[in-house]
C-alpha cells in the first residue's frame, strides 16, 4: 500500500534490549496499512553533547522535530514501571494533541485505570466514602471516569477523533506484544480513508 501519511510510534518500546528490532517490526507494520513510520532517535545523526544531560535534551529534541513532521501518533500506552503509562509518551501524546493532530493509542491490558489503582497500587484498600467521592487511606481522591489511564489521556485520544485499543495482550509479553498495535493501525488506516 502506498503511504500517505506519516506516523510518530510513542512508547516505552525504546527501552527495550532490542528497542531498534521491535521499531523496525512496527515501522514494517505501519508501512503495510500505508503510513509512513518515523524512527528511533537513538539511531539517527542529530544527537549530541557533552554531558549525559545535553545528550537527553539531543533525544527529546530530536523527537519534538519528528512530532512535528508526523501527520498523527499511535502511542503505547500499557502501564509502565507502575500502574500507567510512559510518563515520555504521555508527554509526547499531549505535544500531537496540542497541535490539533489525531491520536491513537493502545494497551495490551483491558484492566481500566481504577481496577489498576484500587487492586493494584491501593491492594484492595481500605477505601472511604466522602461524599460523592471515594479516597484511599492517604485520604488521595480514588477517580473512577471508567478510562483506559488518566483523563488526559484518554480525552486527548477522544477528542482527536483517534482510538484507543485496550485488551489483554494473549501471552506473558505485556509490553511488547503487537496484537493491540496491530488493530490500532486498522483503525487509524479507516480514520484517514474515511477523511479522503
Amino acid at each position: 500500500m502506498t503511504p500517505t501519511h506519516k506516523v510518530y510510534l510513542a512508547g516505552p518500546d525504546v527501552f527495550f534490549r532490542n528497542a531498534s528490532e521491535v521499531m523496525r517490526i512496527k515501522g514494517e507494520m505501519a508501512l503495510e496499512h500505508g503510513f509512513y513510520p518515523s524512527t528511533l532517535a537513538e539511531d539517527g545523526n542529530a544527537l549530541g553533547g557533552d554531558t549525559p544531560f545535553e545528550f537527553g535534551v539531543s533525544i527529546a529534541l530530536a523527537n519534538e522535530a519528528m512530532m512535528d513532521q508526523s501527520d498523527f501518533i499511535i502511542a503505547n500506552l500499557t502501564p509502565f514501571r507502575g500502574i500507567s503509562a510512559d510518563i515520555g509518551t504521555a508527554f509526547e501524546v499531549g505535544y500531537m494533541r496540542a497541535q490539533g493532530k489525531p491520536c491513537f493509542a493502545y494497551s495490551n491490558t483491558g484492566r481500566d485505570y481504577y481496577t489498576r489503582l484500587t487492586e493494584d497500587y491501593y491492594a484492595g484498600g481500605p477505601f472511604e466514602a466522602d461524599g460523592d467521592l471515594t479516597r484511599a487511606a492517604d485520604g488521595l481522591m480514588i477517580e473512577n471516569h471508567g478510562m483506559r489511564d488518566n483523563l488526559m489521556l484518554d480525552g486527548a485520544v477522544d477528542r482527536s477523533g483517534g482510538a484507543f485499543v485496550a485488551q489483554d495482550a494473549p501471552g506473558p509479553d505485556l509490553l511488547g506484544d503487537l496484537d493491540a498495535f496491530r488493530a490500532v493501525l486498522a483503525k487509524a488506516r479507516a480514520f484517514f480513508d474515511q477523511a479522503a
